[in-house]
This record gives structure tokens, sequence and C-alpha cells, in this order.
């Protein structure tokens, strides 16, 4: 019996279908994302009967073999991945445009190749002559290197067939296409039954794939939710294009822990490892300026220094302006609240303005107190002491809340010469070399820092 294929509008950001064009798809309410898509009728097609037939196991004669890993060389993207790459996993890494994806993973694939492994890099977007000129900025050179620049994914399988390589990277997911599949490369249905075959060949063969994938505006991969649930590992490259550094975070991992963060710096010839994140971070601060305070951040399992400035001048307009780059906006305004009623600054004919120097992105509440010390240094015009760290999140209240992983933040502290902390009074008795000062409100804290 012939198929039936029929026409379904299929979204392109969530994958939901609908027999009719909707302007506004109802799962994820995006704008202008239904798309016509051909489509195997499911009651036509046969159905395909398993002819094994497994049996629940005791997990006590279940048995398996210890993950092996494989080091690239790059010691910021070893330990994003869990401490090396996984042998026969399925990664997906994504961020915006020009961020440095390809870059990445071709330095990766070059450390590969010097250790006798052989690679594949499939490009489905540039040209061979584009990929050679990366490869020559990069100072790769290898035997064991191989490019190939194709869409079909029967083509793709083929070649990996025949060479039998070790690594695989396809960049970039959306820009593949299956012949079987009715639509268009980069539709949800293409980009789900792609990422499926490759996975059956990732772990049928035991292959290293990455596939890169591109980003949306609002920030996610594009394609289906199902796409982030099929690979083993899934990397977001972060910063912003205007500064030197990227940061590599893990938002799935099945081999290896979700908080770990690697820092890399963009030069002419790659990127490059950065392991003393805090002295990056610090690098270029003016000492003795009034907005400008001290916290340490947590990435993953890594405490980060990080600098807050805040600007505070008389507003021009009849409404004042509050903005915030690196901060929850809203959070910010929740802040000038309790810095207005319970410290009586009269901030509001005041324009507010917030950054975390180096373009990283906070969001954690332990930095309330370091963004309150910020716009009070900078509404009075009076420096804090530059070697000074303020820890703690602020209640509505204006009390000095409880945060975690003190311990390492601390410790952090130590290791870059701090000699002064802040932080909540119950946590005043940990192990410092300088001083520790516990506070538990946050009027105590301008005392100390505006007063004496």
């Amino acid at each position: 019996m012939a198929m039936k294929v029929k026409i379904v509008y299929v979204c392109q950001e969530c994958g939901f279908k609908s027999l009719k064009w909707l302007g506004r798809c109802p799962d994820c309410d995006s704008w202008n994302s239904m798309v016509a898509e051909e489509v195997v009728d499911e009651k036509s097609a046969k159905k395909k009967l398993s002819t094994d037939n497994p049996k629940p196991l005791l997990i006590s004669n279940i048995t398996y073999e210890e993950v092996k890993r494989v080091a690239t060389g790059l010691s910021e993207f070893d330990r994003v991945m869990g401490g090396g790459i996984v042998k026969g996993s399925f990664v997906l890494i994504g961020g915006e445009p020009g961020i440095g994806k390809s870059t990445i993973l071709t330095q990766a694939l070059n450390s590969l190749s010097n250790k006798s492994f052989k690679v594949l890099y499939i490009t489905a977007e540039e040209s061979l002559s584009q990929v050679k000129l990366r490869v020559e900025r990069l100072g790769a050179s290898s035997n064991n290197f191989y490019i190939f620049a194709e869409n079909s994914l029967n083509v793709i399988i083929s070649e990996i067939n025949e060479i039998k390589p070790d690594f695989v990277v396809i960049d970039s997911i959306q820009t593949i296409y299956l012949d079987e599949v009715p639509s268009a490369p980069g539709s949800v249905s293409q980009v789900r039954e792609c990422a499926a075959k490759i996975m059956e060949i990732a772990k049928k063969k035991m292959i290293t794939i990455f596939i890169v994938g591109h980003v949306t505006k609002e920030g996610y991969i594009a394609g289906p939710r199902v796409l982030e649930h099929l690979v083993d590992t899934v990397i977001y490259f972060e910063g912003d294009k205007g500064q030197n550094f990227r940061l590599l975070r893990t938002i799935k991992n099945r081999f290896g822990s979700t908080n770990e963060v690697g820092l890399f710096e963009m030069s002419d010839t790659g990127l490059k490892d950065v392991s003393n994140l805090s002295e990056f971070f610090l690098s270029q601060r003016q000492l003795e300026e009034p907005g400008s305070a001290l916290f340490v951040a947590m990435e993953g399992t890594r405490p980060i220094i990080v600098e807050i400035q805040s600007l505070v001048s008389p507003t021009n307009f009849g409404v004042p302006r509050r903005m915030a780059m690196g901060v929850d906006n809203q959070r910010l305004n929740l802040l000038v609240a309790v810095l207005e009623k319970k410290l009586e600054l009269p901030l509001f004919n005041n324009d507010i303005y917030v950054n975390v120097v180096g373009g990283l992105k906070l969001t954690e509440t332990a930095s309330d107190l370091a963004i309150c010390m910020a716009i009070a240094s900078s509404f009075r015009n009076i420096p804090l002491k530059s070697k000074t760290v303020f820890l703690g999140e602020i209640g509505l209240l204006g009390e000095i809340r409880n945060i975690s992983n003190i311990e390492s933040r601390v410790k952090e502290a130590s290791n870059m010469n701090i000699q002064t902390v802040f932080l909540p009074d119950k946590l005043k008795k940990i192990n410092f070399q300088g001083e520790v000062i516990g506070v538990s409100e946050l009027q105590e804290v301008m005392d100390i820092c505006f007063l004496r």
C-alpha cells in the first residue's frame, strides 16, 4: 500500500502541528512560525514491530564498561565536557553567529588529529577554501584531518562509513537534509529526523559527533526542543562579540556535571584558555573610584571575582531611567526601592545605570549587596575600599540573608589578596586571612563603609 502524504503546518520554534495555518502558535506563543510541511500519514505507514523482546533485569545483574575520555589539550574545553570527550557521544554546541563555535571545534579536531585520531569536519555552510583559510589561520595541519563540504545526510553517512573517522563535526544541523523527508532543510521535520539518524550512527559505530546548532533571537537553539533531548551533551557559547572573552557553559551532560564553565580569550590565532578568571576580569579595574564594588560570583563550581559598576546621575526627564547590563532589570528596581525606603536615599529623581564589567551575566541574588553598595557609592560620590568584597542577598526589609557556596567564594577572595569581606552575620565564623565583617542589615554596611 502506498503511503499517503498530507500537508500540516508545523511551528519552527517548538514543533507544534496543526492542520491549518495559525498566525500564533498555541503552544509556544510564537508569531508567524507555522510553516507548511509534507508528512507521511502515520495511519497509512507500515508499523515496524521490534524483533527483540528485552526483559527487565535486576540492577545487580546489569554490567557496564567504564567511560573512557579523550583529552583534546584545550583545558577549558575538556573541563566543560567533564574531563574530556567520551567516545561515541553525541554533542550539540550552540551560540550566536560569529561567537566562535567553528573555531573551537576546529582547534579541538586539530588537537585530536595530532594525537593520531582520524577526524572529519563536514561543512554544510562554507566552501572548502573558506574552511581551509580558517584551518591555516589556526595553525592546524595534519594528515588525519579531513574536510568535506556536503548538505545531503545520505552522502555524509556514506563518506563516514568509508573514511571511518574517530571524531566528526557537522556544521550545521540546520543546513543538512534527508532525501526521504519531504520538507526544506532547517525545518522541524528535517532537524528532528537528521538528528535521530546522526545519533544512531554515533552509538552504533562509537563515533563522537559534534553538531552545530543555530540560535534564535530569543537565545535558544533553533529547531524543536527534542533536538536537545536526543543529544548526550549540550554546550552554549556565550559572550559579547565586542569583548575578547568567550564563556563556554554546559546545559546538559549525561557523562558529567552541568556545573562547569570554561573561559576563552579570542585572538588572531584562535581561542586561548583563561585559567585565572578573576585576574582576567579585574585586570583593567580603576582603583578608588566611586560606583565600583567587588563580588564573588559562582559560575558552575568556579568562583569568579567580578566588578560591578554603577552610575547615578540626576535625570533630565520626567521619569528616571533604570538600566542594567548583566543584572536582571526587575531585580535592580527592587533593590533601588529598598535603598529608597530603608536607607532614605533620594534616588527617585536620578538615572541609575548598573553594569557587570566584562559582559558576564549574574543571575544569583548573592550579588544584591554588591549592587546596592555600588549604587550608594556613586550616589554619595565616595569610593569603596579597593580590596573589599560584598556578599549577601538583600530582603525587602533591608536584611542581609545567607547565601550558598560561601567557602568557595571566600577562598577565591583570599587567593586574590582581598583584605575585607562583608557577608551575612551568621556566616562570619568562616576562615579567612583578612578581615571578616558580619552584617545583618543593609544600614550596618552603609554605616561601616561611609561613616567610619
